[in-house]
């Protein structure tokens, strides 16, 4: 089954942190926060006939092929991304940003991260969903929702099995452990995905 980690793991985090003017650890953290972010508004869209035909129709218009042998992120076309982006989340974009930089820990700026990532992972993953559509047999909301942890992302669950709060756990690093030590239901530093992604898109 596709599963989200499969989908970070594919990314360069050295060049998308070099892109992002930040380390690795930052970068795999705005990563795996904005992945399953497009993701929920990916699914959003998806959720009447005419949206997943619609999506299908864009998901097979990306090249399939673009992953094989490694992502290179200079190759992508941010244009393209930026297209993808405003169809999957439109005008949640700002509430994203301002709710993840309320959650997020040790003061980082992941709404801003994630809004200038997402462009350059959003066609890295419509290629994945291309190369994943063809062998799906629940279509593409059951692929999407898989990817999501068969919830949309709901809240207290982390989308896919990702560890999102042991990513973000390591971005604060040594300092006020009693702050690393994550709430049942939350990831660490108090960011709740599910939550935050079920608020942007009306569903608990």
């Amino acid at each position: 089954m596709a599963d989200l980690n499969e989908l970070l793991d594919m990314i360069p985090l050295d060049q998308l942190g070099a892109k992002l003017g930040v380390d690795r650890d930052t970068a795999r953290a705005t990563a795996a926060t904005a992945l399953p972010s497009l993701l929920a508004g990916l699914q959003n869209n998806a959720a009447s006939p005419e949206g997943e035909d619609a999506l299908a129709s864009a998901i097979k218009q990306h090249d399939a092929t673009f992953l094989d042998g490694g992502v290179d992120i200079d190759a992508v076309d941010t244009a393209d991304g930026q297209k993808i982006v405003q169809h999957a989340l439109g005008e949640n974009q700002p509430a994203l940003a301002a709710q993840l930089n309320g959650a997020a820990p040790g003061g980082v700026d992941l709404g801003s991260l994630v809004q200038k990532a997402l462009p350059i992972l959003a066609p890295i993953v419509m290629s994945y969903l291309a190369k994943k559509l063809s062998s799906s047999q629940g279509g593409l909301g059951g692929m999407l929702g898989g990817l999501l942890g068969g919830q949309g992302g709901a809240a207290g669950q982390q989308p896919g099995g990702l560890d999102l709060g042991g990513i973000l756990g390591g971005l604060i690093g040594g300092g006020n452990s009693q702050q690393q030590q994550p709430q049942q239901g939350q990831a660490a530093g108090g960011l709740d995905l599910g939550g935050i992604l079920g608020g942007l898109f009306g569903k608990k």
